[in-house]
């Protein structure tokens, strides 16, 4: 068949939505696609939406698996408002994720499965091609099972493996759409499959296949070109958050000396860490599978006792198991981290997918007064970040910081610029190694204090360093068990004010956009890409608005009541129903305005743009 020459447009950006049934493959494909435009040196984002059903019935749309693409060459924060192109496996794909394409852009369909019984297991009463569903709609119709079998015709594989091979396919054929390289997926087949030929040669068949059905299909009226993004200079990888919370948690490792132990009880979505750091042994790290969550957070604070870093991570109700654990951590002034992956909720909930739901939980959800630092990421590449500086913070400050992030951050991705090493933060520790009392006879008292307020460590078996830690109050300095009412009192605020002192760890407030106006934008977390577009088109309409984004969350920036003060009103989107805007509201007595959202999904810039225009406008 001859090559057709359809003509190339360049356009600035682009959003692809790959959607089937879980046994479609379309998180292999939605991957290999974002591999494709890192190595395109595209600026990406990105976010897999896959259902909480382990084997769904094929065909169900609470079985359909999905994967979101937003790549350009200008500055990418988020998925994607709208998709241009929907690839849909089958009819379910179609009714689930359809009212996330954009009004008159791409759907692909694979006609194969648009069967009556295909309808009748996505509840449709009609084919959506012929009810006026897709009218709005360029839909592109591709038989994509029976080309990639027919592609793969002369293999010696059954006719369920080849049709297995359709993703590469359609992978082929987007990836032509948007003139994007196909070697690195060619590449990937070829180390993922090197123990079986005929797998890695049919997958490579069929993706150069649906390579070639564009080249030569009448089609497509026109192909896209998405140029390089302008990116600071550097080395850069794409990186998930796990990845990221991982490598940031292994680097502050190294930076101080300490060997990191990771105690961890598998669960959706924070197992990934557990994947990742598994795989670096060759740095010393400790990876351990616990019976529980109580285990595992009591494992991780052993660690800290004994002289490690210890780190524990968990989602969902997974947090709560830990309390007890965290509770005494504090008690015993500790240093240890503790990672929350944040999901749907609560108990079960929604174990998939994204929320912002546990923000009150880990500011006070221990028994008593046992205030901690409390660190949210920003983006996938921030997790690094966040990681490495509660890492630090809990060494310094003898206590455990809990590190929030969530289900869209830790499975999402986008372009890591690979850090310096010598320009992060000085990381060093400080062991006690001699008495640090004169009382008659030299003795070491585990609770005498520095200027920050922090007691000292001291691993165990150092020579006349002996000393005991439990979950009873603790004297003044002595470390002996302490009923008195007045020691409480002291020893409570004692441990208040140290955490209060980690404010000299936190930056300046930056404000992005209009540094002083009509409306500041507060988020914290995996909002702030959204925040910052909805900005962005705010200030296009000519509207005096900024945004403060929060990374500490406890305790909060020193300055941020001045930032406050240069902006007549405010507006906090979460994904919650309105978690931190209790804690401003409680903190600085001003008219924080609410805009949650707790639908699974993350905020589009759209939803954020529209609050801002409602708050001023009530206004």
């Amino acid at each position: 068949m001859p090559q057709i020459d359809t003509p190339t447009q360049t356009i600035p950006d682009a959003t692809v939505l790959f959607a089937g049934d879980s046994g479609d493959g379309m998180q292999l494909t939605g991957s290999q696609f974002t591999l494709a435009a890192a190595y395109a040196q595209n600026d990406l984002s990105t976010l897999p939406d896959f259902p909480a059903e382990i084997r769904a019935p094929a065909g169900t749309t609470y079985g359909v698996s999905a994967f979101q693409l937003h790549f350009g060459s200008v500055d990418v924060r988020t998925p994607g408002d709208d998709a241009d192109l929907l690839v849909a496996m089958n009819p379910a794909a179609v009714e689930v994720h359809l009212d996330r394409v954009r009004r008159g852009g791409h759907v692909l369909i694979n006609t194969d499965a648009f069967t009556e019984r295909s309808f009748d297991l996505a509840d449709l009463d009609a084919d959506p091609r012929e009810d006026g569903t897709l009218d709005d709609y360029d839909v592109i119709e591709v038989p994509l099972t029976t080309l990639t079998r027919e592609a793969l015709a002369e293999f010696d594989l059954d006719k369920a493996a080849k049709g297995r091979c359709k993703n590469m396919f359609a992978l082929g054929l987007t990836l032509w759409r948007y003139a994007r390289p196909v070697e690195p997926a060619i590449e990937w087949l070829s180390e993922k499959f090197a123990d079986q030929p005929e797998i890695r040669k049919a997958n490579v068949r069929a993706l150069k296949k649906g390579l070639h059905y564009g080249e030569t299909t009448e089609q497509f009226a026109a192909r896209y070109e998405v140029e390089p993004a302008s990116l600071d200079e550097g080395t850069y990888r794409a990186i998930r958050g796990a990845e990221a919370l991982a490598l940031g948690l292994i680097t502050a490792s190294r930076k101080s000396g300490l060997q990191l132990f990771y105690g961890s009880y598998p669960i959706t979505p924070a197992s990934d860490i557990l994947h990742e750091l598994s795989k670096h042994k060759n740095f010393d790290v400790a990876t351990f599978q616990a019976e529980d969550e109580i285990a595992a957070a009591g494992s991780a604070l052993g660690a800290s006792f004994g002289g490690n870093l210890g780190v524990c991570a968990t989602s969902g109700p997974g947090i709560a198991l830990k309390t007890e654990t965290i509770g005494l951590a504090v008690m015993t002034e500790l240093p240890m981290v503790i990672v929350n992956m944040q999901r749907g909720g609560p108990s079960t909930g929604l174990p998939t997918k994204p929320e912002q739901g546990d923000l009150m939980q880990a500011l006070y959800g221990r028994n008593g007064d046992a205030p901690l630092p409390v660190v949210a990421a920003a983006s996938p590449g921030d997790c690094f970040r966040a990681a490495y500086d509660a890492s630090r913070i809990a060494t310094k400050y003898m206590t455990p910081v809990i590190v929030l992030a969530d289900n869209y951050l830790s499975s999402g991705s986008e372009p890591w610029k690979i850090p310096d090493l010598d320009e992060l933060p000085p990381f060093e520790v400080d062991f006690a190694e001699e008495p640090n009392h004169q009382n008659g006879e030299a003795a070491f008292l585990p609770y005498l204090r520095d200027d920050d307020g922090t007691r000292p460590w001291a691993k165990p078996g150092t020579l006349d360093l002996e000393h005991r830690v439990g979950g009873l109050e603790k004297e003044y300095g002595t470390g002996d068990v302490s009923y008195d009412p007045d020691n409480h009192q002291r020893m409570t605020r004692v441990r208040a004010d140290k955490i209060d002192s980690v404010r000299q760890e936190i930056p300046p407030t930056e404000i992005y956009g209009a540094d002083e106006g009509e409306l500041l934008v507060v988020s914290w977390g995996s909002t702030r890409g959204a925040v910052r577009t909805a900005v962005d088109r705010a200030r296009k309409d000519g509207l005096a608005v900024g945004s403060a984004h929060l990374r500490h969350l406890h305790p909060l920036p020193a300055d941020l009541e001045g930032a406050l003060d240069r902006f007549d009103r405010y507006l906090v989107p979460e994904m919650n129903d309105g978690q931190l805007v209790r804690v401003l509201r409680a903190e600085y007595l001003r008219d924080f305005q609410p805009l949650g959202k707790v639908q699974g999904q993350p905020f589009t810039a759209n939803e954020i743009q529209g609050g801002i225009e409602e708050t001023l406008a009530s206004a």
